[in-house]
């Protein structure tokens, strides 16, 4: 379990494709701190450490996390937000992420507000799939790229995040343009919600 405050971000040193599934080798300053079988957040994305050498680090990706996700288009030299699993006796500082991605979203719209920035995302709406609660309300919790988010304007398929300077310097969120590809976890007290309702 995550809290979606990202600790830094991780670069992307090299990618090995296996079959179906994807190596990453990344390097991130806490590399030495980490064990194997260790969940780590890459961009929202729950992945578990599998090899340690070298101050680097290597997780996989198999073929269902690179359909759902954006991290089959990751690059060598891109930079991941990355996260710890949450220490229980630790304060919550987002709210409740899994790192169990829903699926993808699109920026497509980006308004500097003069010392923070606005983001519109708009991802595929399914009526069948709102009604178990994937879907964003006002005022609500959203991950995108692993980083926990309060949302605005929430409509059937889009929706819109403020974004501060110290998310925005600190995240791969000054990286995210107009048509930029990100990584969206639904709010799961939402998803258990639209669930218990259905009986």
């Amino acid at each position: 379990m995550f809290s979606g405050i990202v600790e830094e971000f991780a670069t992307v040193v090299a990618i090995e494709r296996d079959q179906e599934n994807m190596h990453f080798t990344l390097t991130c300053s806490f590399v030495d701190e980490l064990k194997i079988d260790q969940s780590v957040a890459h961009n929202g994305v729950c992945l578990t450490v599998v090899k340690i050498f070298d101050g680097k680090y290597v997780v996989t990706a198999m073929k269902e996390t690179l359909l759902k996700s954006s991290l089959g288009i990751l690059k060598v030299g891109d930079k991941v937000n990355v996260e710890r699993s949450m220490m229980m006796n630790g304060r919550l500082d987002g709210h409740i992420v899994q790192g169990h991605v829903d699926q993808t979203a699109t920026c497509v719209e980006k308004i500097d507000q003069q010392g923070s920035y606005t983001f519109r995302f708009q991802y595929p709406f399914d009526k069948e799939m709102a009604k178990k609660g994937y879907l964003t309300v006002d005022k609500g919790s959203v991950t995108i790229n692993g980083v926990s988010l309060t949302v605005c304007n929430s409509q059937d398929d889009n929706f819109e995040v403020n974004i501060i300077p110290y998310t925005y310097d600190n995240t791969n969120f000054h990286q995210i343009e107009v048509g930029t590809k990100v990584n969206l976890e639904f709010d799961i007290i939402g998803k258990y919600i639209a669930r218990i309702q259905s009986f």
